[in-house]
């Protein structure tokens, strides 16, 4: 449990990190993301899922 925290904790970290030093250009991203069918921001979510389950099994293997 103390390692999902911490995760959620970093993800929190990254993302405020994102918004404090390029707002403009995360600002246009979520604009742009708008005009994404959900179809492929749900494929896309899936892989980004996959992906980091992959990452953490050969990480911590």
């Amino acid at each position: 449990m103390r390692d999902l925290l911490t995760a959620l904790a970093l993800v929190l970290v990254i993302e405020g990190a994102l918004y404090a030093l390029f707002p403009v250009a995360m600002r246009d991203m979520l604009t742009r993301m708008m005009e994404i069918p959900d179809r492929t921001l749900r494929v896309c979510g899936v892989v980004a899922v996959a992906v980091g389950v992959v990452a953490v099994w050969a990480i911590r293997g």
